[in-house]
Parts: structure tokens; sequence; C-alpha cells
């Protein structure tokens, strides 16, 4: 156990942990006597991840960290799951992957995030039919507040309410996510796309890759156009990397999202072929991604609403354009999970990512998420929002349900923390 001092902050050092403790189990068995003794001590804990969120989500009196417990991957027999401890990174599950010829459907921008942080947060990636990171957990295994160590699976009681869970359910240890057999991918940036082209067809635009981004400054142009191809002959999307793609000219060499950052910290481009695990996040392992010295929110909205809500983000361009680094705009397809942002609801997403004033980030994000607020936008939960939980519960019809299950599951609230009591369970 380790004092404050070494808790440190968040990795865009925008947010200071206030915990006291940081626990550090080296098994499972050493974390379920540190979470059933938790009131002994200060009564409060949280998991702390890879520190990729933005927040006080994940701060408590006490931290815990599994990140330093070995991966521990197993392939199930009929190769359509594998399962390994929760700690692990997007990029060393990738990694152990390859050995057994396998992948998983999609990748956030950030292979450095730990797969337990990302599924309990929703994180995501982008495609018109590719779910968030959490809508792949076939399994859970995970401590309760009284020690106990439970494991649920899909099409258990509940289960659509704990993949999501906040951190609020429990220390989760292990997770077993949907695999498939491994995939190419080429990835190529066109650039300034006009905003005719994209508000005019954005779902020719949306579709023209297995995962396509548009990264923006709300300007006089859309901006640049990331196009992430699967090359395998059975799928949909082949790689052709034409010089053109809406009125858009392929880019003469690599980009990096912010304009003017060294595009080194970022995966291939130029319709080179590469393995999934080398294409589908926008950065790579062994770099500091994006900025560094940022911080990040978003926003989800229902895709019905995706030009409406576009043309509201332009109107705020001036607004925006001072406080901002880039912007990017994503699909994500439905799924069922209680409190995923795109529960029952394909998704387009509006990324921010903001330049390091936390006080001008917040007054701008009151004009942003005023004017999104008519389209029914659900903030990511590991980034930056003003949204309380009375906005929160109107936003997510198995609200009640879920807030149900974290007060059977933890009882004593040993994982509520301020940020769980303000922005969700109210």
């Amino acid at each position: 156990m380790n004092e404050s001092s070494a808790v440190g902050s968040n990795w865009a050092g925008n947010y200071a942990y206030g915990a006291t403790a940081l626990h550090e189990p080296a098994d499972v068995e050493e974390l379920r006597r540190i979470v059933a003794s938790a009131g002994d001590r200060s009564g409060r804990l949280r998991v702390l991840g890879s520190r990729h969120s933005f927040s006080d989500i994940a701060d408590s009196a006490e931290l815990i960290s599994v990140r330093r417990w070995p991966i521990d991957l197993i392939v199930a027999a009929d190769r359509q799951t594998v399962s390994f401890n929760a700690g692990a990174s997007y990029g060393h599950v990738a990694d152990a992957l390859k050995v057994h010829g396998l992948a998983i459907h999609n990748l956030a921008s950030l292979p450095h995030i730990s797969v337990g942080g990302a599924v309990a947060t929703a994180t995501h990636g982008s495609g018109d039919g590719n779910g968030n990171l959490a809508a792949a957990v076939a399994a859970l295994e995970f401590v309760t507040s009284t020690g106990d160590l439970v494991t649920v699976a899909r099409g258990d009681d509940d289960f659509d309410g704990m993949v999501v869970g906040l951190g609020a359910l429990g220390a989760v240890t292990r997770i077993s996510l949907d695999v498939q057999p491994a995939f190419d991918v080429s990835q190529t940036v066109y650039q300034s796309l006009s905003w005719d082209a994209l508000i005019d067809d954005f779902d020719a635009v949306s579709a023209a890759g297995y995962s396509v981004s548009i990264f923006t400054t709300w300007g006089l142009d859309a901006g640049d156009l990331w196009v992430k191809s699967r090359c395998d002959p059975e799928q949909e999307f082949l790689s052709d990397s034409p010089a053109e793609l809406f009125g858009a000219p392929a880019a003469s060499g690599d980009c990096h999202p912010i304009p003017g950052e060294s595009a080194e910290t970022c995966t291939a481009q130029q319709g080179e072929i590469g393995a999934w695990s080398d294409r589908l996040a926008h950065f790579r392992m062994g770099f500091v991604p994006s900025s560094g010295n940022e911080i990040q929110s978003e926003f989800l909205v229902p895709r019905r609403h995706a030009i409406a809500a576009i043309q509201a983000m332009r109107a705020l361009a001036a607004t925006i354009e001072p406080h901002l680094l880039i912007a990017e705009i994503r699909t994500i397809a439905a799924d069922s999970l209680w409190m995923s942002p795109q529960f029952e609801t394909d998704s387009i997403g509006f990324h921010f990512t903001w330049k390091p004033d936390a006080i001008a980030v917040l007054r701008v994000l009151r004009d942003v998420e005023a004017a999104l607020r008519p389209f029914g936008a659900r903030p990511h939960w590991g980034k930056v929002s003003l949204a309380d939980a009375a906005e929160i519960r109107t936003l997510y019809p198995r609200h009640g349900e879920f807030v149900k299950l974290a007060q059977r599951l933890d009882p004593h609230g040993v994982f509520t923390n301020a940020w769980l009591q303000r922005c969700v369970l109210g």
C-alpha cells in the first residue's frame, strides 16, 4: 500500500487523485481481503484503471489497482471467446491474441487503456456496424463489497446491467470477450472534406469503411476523413485506397488528428495494409497518445439526429474553436447494455479534445451541452461533462434498475464515490 503521493494524477494531468492509499494486491484472494475489510478502514474503495479518465470517476478514499497482474489469456475451446485479467490494456491483449490468430471486433483511439476501465465506461471506437467495446463482453468476474467472488455471463439475470458498471458494483477481476479470426486493415486519410459532402450524404461517408472518423475544428470545411477498411476478401470493405473520396484528396503523408502534431505517434496510413491491432486505434503503443496535455469531453446522440446535431455544433464554432485542439465525429452501433450511451440506439459521437484550461472548458461545455440536449445527448462516462444524476436518469430507461442493482450488490456503498453520487445515483 502506497501513500497518496504515489497515487498522483490522471494521464493528462488535469485531475489529481485525492485517495490516501493505493492497494496493489498480488492476486484475487488478497483483493477479496482488501475489499472485505474496507469497512475497518475508510469504508470507500474504487478500482483505478489506466488513468485515462478526465474526472473523479475513479477516485475514492482508497484505490485498488490490478494493472500489474499477468494477462493470463485463455482461449475458449470453440475459439469464440477469450478471458484474461481485467487490468490488461487492449494493446497487450492484442499482442497476446496474435499468437492465436484472433482479433477483437474494434479498438478505441488509444490501445493504452485498460479493458476493465474501458468496459465499465462504455468506451468505443467507430463504425456503423461496430458496438462499443463493452458490447463484446461475454462474461465478467468481480469481487463484491462483501469480498465474494461473482461470475456472470451473457444471458444471466441482470448481466446487461452489470457490464457497463461504472465501478459501482464491485472490483472486476476477469473479463471474457467475443473474438473472431484475425483480419487486416488499411487506413487512409482524406483531407479537407467539405461540409456539403458530409451533410448531403452522411450515411455514405460513415459507411465508407469498417471504421470512419471525421476530425474537425468546426471551421470552413469538415476536416480530415479517416477511413479504416477491412482487407480480407470475404468482407464488404476491401482496401483500394482511392486517390479521392467525396471530393476530398488522399493525404500525401501520414497525419495526426491534431493539426501541427507529429504523426510519429499515429498508426500507419496511406493505404498500407497491416494487422487489425496496428490500424484500428488512431495511436500506437509506446507513445504518449493525442497531445497528452488536454481535457476531453464526448456526447453521444441518436443517429437519427446526426445532421441536426452537426449543424448545432457548427453554429457554435466561434465559441468552441478558441478552446479546441480537435473534435472527432464517429458512429457507434446500438447495444442492450443498460448504462451504455448506445443503449438500444445507433449513435453519433461528438468528441472534443480541449486545451488544458479547465475553467474555460466548463464554460464552453454549458453551450455545447445546451445545444445537444434537445437531441437526447448522453455524455461519455469517462470524460468531462456537466450532467448530473437528475439529467442522467431521464436519458437511460433502465437507470432505476441499475440503481437498485448497485444497492443490492453494494448495500453499504463501499464502491460509491462523489462522482457516482453526483452523476448517477443522486
